[in-house]
């Protein structure tokens, strides 16, 4: 536990298993007030100290990191936006109907493999007729569907699918680019690491275009990669929202204990409101579904 509050405090994600745990850094509390009250009962001052400090370090960064003030400028365009890692394909059933319950303008969709692929441009064709994807097996198949007209772009480089777009929004220009980097399993940090910054050279390469980041970053705030991206700009609509802690994954345990490492990153065009993360099955990931704002230049 001090090795990971010390990673948090000094910037870095470490090494394994600290990136690992650092998803879950505001559950250390648990431990940390648990530690509170033996060194208190035992009266060992220097564990009592100990637990105080912790606890400080985790109230400090219980805050969201990133940008929290809203555009200056008129309001152009709404839409809605949804991202969701559907496990191998494995949560589409449950997605489609969601798709058509709330009617995103935008979607985002990871693991979508060749049948989830099929499935959705089959029987969401009419709503989403603007599509962009990379057609592959299992975890690296990925899928963009969208109500507004899509130019292609080259998308980002990783182990798993992660494609790209310009769309059309009722006359302006939207960068739309999926994420979904590899997660920082032992022995694939440095990858993680890797991929995670080709999504932050993304970021940067142009800020004057409004972006819009979405998917499963296998990342949290509490992750130093990940705020490199924030960095150049962009803001968690979620937390624009007052979300910033809701766990997207495991799902099944999210309700509990999780983390937040479904996104969608904002440029500082857009405001965000009404973010919600729904209950799909057969998915170890929560979706997320939020409305954004496109505003004018202030």
């Amino acid at each position: 536990m001090s090795a990971v509050l010390g990673c948090r405090a000094a910037g870095t994600d470490g090494v394994t298993p600290v990136p690992q745990l650092l998803a879950f850094l505001p559950w250390l509390l648990v431990p940390a007030v648990l530690g509170l009250l033996c060194a208190l009962l035992a009266r060992w001052w220097a564990g009592l100290v100990w637990a105080v400090a912790a606890l400080a370090v985790l109230a400090w960064y219980a805050d969201p990191y990133g940008r929290v003030h809203e555009p200056a400028g008129r309001p152009v365009a709404s839409l809605r936006v949804l991202t969701s890692n559907v496990e191998f394909g494995r949560g589409t059933p449950s997605l489609v109907p969601q798709i058509r319950r709330q009617r995103p303008d935008l979607v985002f969709v990871e693991e979508c493999e060749h049948t989830c692929r099929a499935t959705l441009e089959r029987d969401l064709a009419d709503a989403y007729p603007h599509r962009r994807a990379v057609a592959a097996d299992g975890s690296k198949g990925s899928l963009v569907l969208s109500r507004y007209p899509l130019r292609p772009a080259a998308g980002v480089p990783g182990t798993m699918g992660m494609p790209g777009a310009v769309a059309d929004v009722r006359g302006h220009a939207v960068r739309v680019q999926l994420a979904h980097p590899m997660p920082p399993l032992p022995g694939q940090v440095g990858l993680w690491r890797r991929e995670l910054d080709r999504l932050r050279a993304f970021a940067a390469a142009d800020t004057r275009t409004p972006t819009i980041l979405a998917g499963d970053f296998n990342a949290s705030q509490d992750h130093q990669a990940f705020r490199r991206i924030l960095d150049t700009g962009l803001s968690d609509a979620a937390g624009l929202d007052g979300h910033d802690r809701t766990p997207s994954w495991p799902a099944r345990t999210a309700s509990v204990i999780g983390a937040q490492i479904d996104h969608v990153l904002l440029s500082p065009d857009f405001s965000a409101a009404d973010a919600r993360f729904l209950r799909l099955t057969r998915t170890d990931h929560r979706a997320l579904v939020v409305d954004v704002t496109l505003h004018a230049p202030g």
